[in-house]
């Protein structure tokens, strides 16, 4: 198991961006399992007015791909850490296909995400998995690539 300081080592993610709470299960360099507290504080809630419907607080799609992706990039980092002692860039999601979205999350449910890495390449990584609340199925993902690129061939905000 891995706390949120552990993570918060292994990824460069930080608040509010850093969407796993805690690691559950981890079989090295090939399947982990992360948890992830959807709260009604989170940023993507905070221009709701009072009085909002129920559905104004689903958790978007996009957020819970995010939180599945850092368990990934948790599982990748660990590899890279324990066959090359530091992390040689910053895990990048190229693509993501396969993907659907089975129902909405709610502030009050807590995502389990299912990560399996498929395929190591070189600089790149081929993964699948899926996403629960509880033993319910949400979300499921085919297959994503993810690649791992130097921090100095990186801009940040470049005009």
């Amino acid at each position: 198991m891995l706390e949120y300081a552990d993570i918060r080592g292994l990824i460069p993610h930080a608040h509010p961006m850093l969407l796993v709470d805690r690691v559950t299960e981890i079989q090295p360099y090939d399947r982990i399992v992360t948890v992830k507290n959807v709260t009604g504080s989170e940023p993507c809630y905070k221009g709701l007015a009072p009085g909002a419907p129920h559905r104004a607080f689903a958790y978007p799609p996009s957020l819970l791909m995010e939180s599945w992706g850092q368990g990934a990039a948790i599982l990748w980092m660990r590899r890279v850490r324990d066959k090359e002692g530091e992390r040689a860039g910053a895990p990048i999601l190229a693509a993501a296909r396969n993907m659907r979205f089975l129902r909405e999350v709610f502030p009050g449910d807590t995502l389990r995400h299912v990560v399996r890495v498929d395929q190591y390449s070189g600089s790149s990584v081929i993964m699948s998995g899926e996403s629960y609340v509880g033993d319910e199925r949400v979300a499921e993902i085919g297959y994503a690539i993810a690649v791992l690129r130097p921090a100095d061939e990186l801009t940040w905000g470049a005009a």
